[in-house]
Order: C-alpha cells, then sequence, then structure tokens
C-alpha cells in the first residue's frame, strides 16, 4: 500500500513539476529515472587510467601522471572528477547560468555512486565548496559548488561549510586567460578569517577542472591557515595526455 501511495504521490509531482533530464534538459518521462533513456548512454565518465593527482583520464596506462601534473606542481594533494567535460558541458551550462539548480542532486548523486569507496576512504573532516565573490553569487543567485556540495554532504554525513573561505577578489573569469595568467588572477583572491588546524582532510568541491589554479589558490590559504591534506572533486574535467 504504502509502495502505491509512494508511486501516485511521485506521479502527481511529476505532473505538476516535470523532472527536466540533466543532460537535455527534455521533460523526463515517468518511470524512466533521473536522466531521460536518450541521454542514458551519452554521459562519458572518466575512466582508468586517471592521473593520480588531478583526476584526468590518460591514454597510456603506463603513465601515472598527465603531462600537465608532470610538469607542474599543485599545492593541492590530489583530486576526482566525475564527467569529460564535452559530454557534459551544455548541462553544467545551464546548471551555472540558466538557474537548473535542481541537477545539484542528480550531479551529487553520481559523484556518490562513482566515488562512494574513495570519498570513504578519505575520512575528511569538511566538505567545501569553492566560493564565488559576492557580487558574482549575488548577481547569479547561488553559488552552483556550494548546491552540489551541499547534497554530497547530506549523502556522506561529511560536515560542508560554506562560508569558512571567502573569495575576497573579484577575478577576471579564468576561462579568458592562459595559465600564467589564470595564477596570477587569483593571487590573494581567497581568504580564511581564522585557523582551521582541527581540519585534517578536507574535500574541495568545484564544477570544472582546467588547469587546477582555482582549486590550488584555495588549497594554498587552506593549509596556510592550519589545514592537513587538501582534496577536490569536480564535475567536470578535459582530456589528459
Amino acid at each position: 500500500m504504502r509502495n502505491n501511495e509512494r508511486r501516485i504521490t511521485e506521479g502527481i509531482k511529476n505532473l505538476l513539476f516535470p523532472r527536466r533530464c540533466p543532460v537535455c534538459d527534455d521533460i523526463v518521462p515517468v518511470g524512466e529515472g533521473a536522466v531521460c533513456s536518450l541521454c542514458a548512454g551519452r554521459i562519458q565518465y572518466v575512466g582508468e587510467p586517471r592521473c593520480r593527482k588531478c583526476g584526468k583520464q590518460l591514454r597510456n596506462e603506463a603513465e601515472v601522471f598527465c603531462s600537465d601534473c608532470a610538469r607542474r606542481p599543485h599545492v593541492f594533494d590530489a583530486g576526482m572528477a566525475l564527467y569529460d567535460y564535452h559530454s557534459m558541458q551544455k548541462s553544467i551550462y545551464r546548471f551555472k547560468y540558466a538557474n537548473r539548480c535542481e541537477y545539484a542532486a542528480f550531479y551529487a548523486e553520481d559523484i556518490y555512486r562513482h566515488f562512494r569507496r574513495e570519498i570513504a576512504a578519505l575520512s575528511a573532516d569538511a566538505i567545501i565548496p569553492v566560493p564565488l565573490h559576492r557580487s558574482r553569487q549575488r548577481a547569479r543567485g547561488y553559488n552552483q559548488a556550494e548546491l552540489v556540495a551541499r547534497e554530497l554532504s547530506t549523502l556522506t554525513g561529511i560536515p560542508m561549510y560554506a562560508n569558512l573561505v571567502k573569495r575576497v577578489r573579484k577575478t577576471v573569469p579564468q576561462k579568458e586567460l592562459d595559465a600564467a595568467g589564470r595564477q596570477n588572477n587569483l593571487k590573494k583572491a581567497f581568504h580564511i578569517p581564522s585557523d582551521v588546524v582541527k581540519l585534517n582532510k578536507t574535500i574541495l568541491v568545484d564544477d570544472i577542472f582546467t588547469t587546477g589554479s582555482t582549486l590550488d589558490a584555495v588549497a594554498m590559504e587552506l593549509k596556510r591557515r592550519g589545514a592537513g591534506e587538501v582534496y577536490f572533486i569536480t564535475l567536470c574535467i578535459g582530456e589528459g595526455m
């Protein structure tokens, strides 16, 4: 009886507030799950072999690091990315700029489904979303990384600290800069008002990994304030070499 009531309730909810596929944004027919049947096979996940630093998929199983991480040191300790950027580019764009906040639950559940063991093995003390500058968040209405981090915190039981790290400089969008410009752009962009020595292991959450400059900048501020190891999870990443 309870199952029937649940199905009826879900059916009514879907009629009044139809769920949209987080890949194509079309309405998902009742009974097809979170992703419509046409898009279920379109999502490309990052698989092995992966770079042991940034999580990019590698072409050569003999390599440990991608070419970027082999020639450039990072402040963060290691990280994971869920999707190949190109397969979910339009989805992430709608999530960030078209108010598709409901995608956050799907992304977090997909992260948890694929990285549950890795997250448990970290025994992290905190999940921290990469912050937006207050003016950008005010204009957008939300921080997309925080939405995913909150859902992931609920699934894992790891506390989320949304306001620990502040973005105190309004920087130029990273996509408009080269690698050197990205590093300079983020100097003193983040600030933590007090020591965080009790955080032995932290997981940063962001939407896209490009060069890792943003994650490095946040990790540097965390470690400067006494945090231990800093890891990250991002939704998307490009292809490694």
